[in-house]
């Protein structure tokens, strides 16, 4: 073997020159001084590669060049054969929880104390309101087409305020600082309203509205905030780096990050749920024997845990870092991939929208660097994860009507209960019925129902649980229409029920209450508890509380529709609300079904490919991360 250094040479890649049965091959090497080392090897006969003949592998360079795959992290085939099964979730998760359960105590609370509050009138001889053991409770007696606008209003502003509390926990403050903050606010609400309901304002009506308004308002914002947060926050705690086998009963399974995050929801919505009971059940018993202070009293007591708990976790929590201004991005995008789509014509508007290509368009590879604008500092990823983000969004533009429905729960049906036989119970206590069928559902569906369908290999995916949550709703608010048909038939004052006076109630038991309240239950599990789980999937990383905060937007616009509805709210034309709103969940339900088809088909099959991976963020946390991180 000979070699030449030549001092420059063009062609660098290896020459193979043969003739006959010869092989010479040429390499070209750079060597320290910059020129170009050619090596000739010998010359050898060209024979057919033989299992003998094949020259040793070195096997360890190649495994070097190789990156290192984790043994417990599943393959594409394992992917597709092993069970998949949700992760368990941490004390320190479920904590996070605790905190809209106390938010919780209060809302569903005040909402069922709120209707009896201004509906109804002081009872005499009861400077608090407290109606005893035969007598409804009341203080400043507006009537209930007041009492449900104010509710309605109340919920609204609940539910709006979200948006704001998003924006600042996913640009400025971060999950944890607004939680925290939320709660100081929320604390300074809860105290106005302590005030209005005291026995010396209750001689006032006047003064205690407008700080019952005012309270309404400051708690909104607290209240909003928290919600905005919470949810996204707990499923932030139960993220893994990546998908991974383990042993379960002796057989391997995959712990899938989808799976944990739809069981956060699904556990966050069980006990948010316990504290809906635990509000509603002792606040109305307060209102009824004691009088409204107590009542409200009675949440503040609960919500001065949340201080205390958010403190303990401060250095447990994973929190993901605020990434600044995005949203103003995702507007600015958005606003440039629709610009000459819209049309007068819905048909024409629809098919243009609904383009992918307008998305490409706004791609930064697809726009030279000099006519980029400034703002456009993201790559291509970040333009699909927006376009997949509202693509799922568009999922909850049918949310609102079934709040509507479910709301009903709220004002209408505490009232529809006052008609009837309640057994000596408070007519605001019947509404119990509904977190009481969701505490016991949520933990049989997770354990017993999911996972056997799973063995069964049968892929109930989130948009077939929404399907079904609108279609148990429409059939509940039948029901309503129903037992409100009844209550006309056989009550004292005919179609004028609610003018009747407590003692001429109609002879029908509030238990056929128990219907409406559990398929409502039943619907809330499949609908909500997947919406919130659904856009926390789809939405970017760093815009996930906003996308959460749409999602509670929509129970606002059910508030803003609810208001069109106030005048079907009294006699005698509470069959009609219930009728109307229970067809309009039905259109809605039917419209759904058609418009996902498709996208449900798409994305179960992505399932079965396990290309549905979640993952934190970009990995910018602080806090109790540390071993993720590693």
């Amino acid at each position: 073997m000979t070699t030449v250094l030549p001092e420059e040479t063009e062609n660098k890649d290896p020459i193979t020159v043969s003739a006959e049965e010869k092989e010479t091959t040429v390499i070209q090497d750079p060597v320290e001084d910059g020129n170009l080392a050619i090596v000739f090897t010998e010359e050898k006969d060209v024979v057919p590669d033989t299992a003998e003949d094949k020259e040793p592998v070195n096997e360890a360079a190649e495994d070097a060049a190789e990156p290192i795959r984790n043994p417990d992290e599943p393959t594409a085939e394992e992917f597709v054969t092993l069970p998949r099964v949700p992760g368990t979730l941490s004390f320190v998760t479920l904590t996070i929880a605790i905190v809209e359960t106390c938010e919780r105590i209060s809302f569903c609370g005040q909402i069922a104390v709120f209707q009896n509050f201004i509906q109804q009138s002081l009872p005499e001889g009861s400077p608090t309101g407290a109606g005893g053991h035969k007598g409804v409770s009341g203080a400043l007696g507006l009537g209930q087409k007041v009492a449900t606008s104010i509710s309605t209003v109340d919920a609204f502003l609940i539910y709006a305020m979200p948006l704001l509390g998003g924006y600042l926990a996913d640009t400025h403050w971060g999950r944890y600082k607004t939680i925290t903050l939320a709660i100081f606010m929320y604390l300074l609400g809860n105290a106005i309203l302590i005030v209005a309901s005291s026995p010396p304002l209750l001689a006032m009506p006047k003064g205690a509205l407008a700080l019952l308004i005012t309270a309404i308002v400051v708690q909104a914002m607290g209240t909003g905030s928290i919600k905005a947060c919470t949810g996204t926050f707990m499923a932030e705690q139960t993220i893994k780096d990546r998908p991974k086998i383990k042993i379960k009963s002796g057989k391997r399974v995959i712990i899938d990050n989808e799976l944990t995050v739809a069981r956060s929801y699904q556990y966050f919505y069980m006990i948010l749920n316990i504290g809906a009971v635990v509000g509603e059940s002792i606040m109305v018993y307060a209102e009824k024997y004691v009088g409204f202070y107590l009542a409200f009293i009675i949440p503040l007591l609960f919500f001065c845990i949340c201080p205390f708990i958010m403190l303990w976790g401060r250095k447990r929590y994973v929190r993901v870092k605020p990434t600044g201004s995005v949203h103003v991005k995702a507007w600015k995008t958005t606003r440039m991939a629709i610009r000459g789509q819209l049309s007068w014509n819905p048909v024409k508007a629809y098919r243009n929208l609904t383009n992918p290509a307008i998305w490409d368009s706004v791609k930064p590879s697809t726009i030279p660097l000099g006519a980029r604008p400034k703002w456009m500092d993201f790559d291509d990823n970040w333009v699909d994860e927006l376009r997949r983000g509202l693509k799922a969004c568009t999922a909850f533009c049918f949310f609102p009507i079934l709040w509507l429905g479910i709301n009903q729960m709220l004002h209408n049906l505490t009232s529809q209960a006052a008609t009837m036989n309640t057994h000596g119970i408070p007519n605001d206590f019947y509404s119990n019925i509904n977190p009481v069928v969701l505490i016991i559902t949520i933990p049989i569906l997770d354990k017993v129902i999911y996972p056997q369908l799973r063995r069964w290999k049968i892929n109930y995916s989130p948009l077939r649980r929404i399907f079904c949550g609108f279609l148990l709703a429409t059939l509940a608010l039948m029901w309503c229409a129903i037992i409100q048909w009844r209550i006309y038939v056989l009550s004292p004052c005919g179609y004028h029920a609610n003018q009747c006076p407590t003692s001429q109630h109609a002879p029908i038991s509030a238990l056929w209450q128990a219907g409406p309240f559990a398929l409502i239950a039943l619907a809330e599990i499949l609908a909500v508890t997947t919406g919130m789980e659904y856009c926390f999937k789809k939405a970017p990383p760093n815009m996930r509380s906003l996308a959460y905060s749409l999602c509670l937007l929509m129970t606002a616009m059910a508030s803003v529709i609810g208001e069109a509805f106030i005048p079907l709210s009294d006699d005698p034309l509470l069959i009609y609300n219930y009728a109307v709103i229970s067809g309009l969940l039905c259109v809605c339900t039917i419209a759904f079904g058609f418009m996902f088809y498709k996208q449900d088909k798409e994305e179960r099959r992505a399932f079965k490919e396990g290309r549905t991976m979640i993952v934190l963020a970009e990995r910018e946390v602080v806090g109790a991360d540390k071993d993720q991180e590693k």
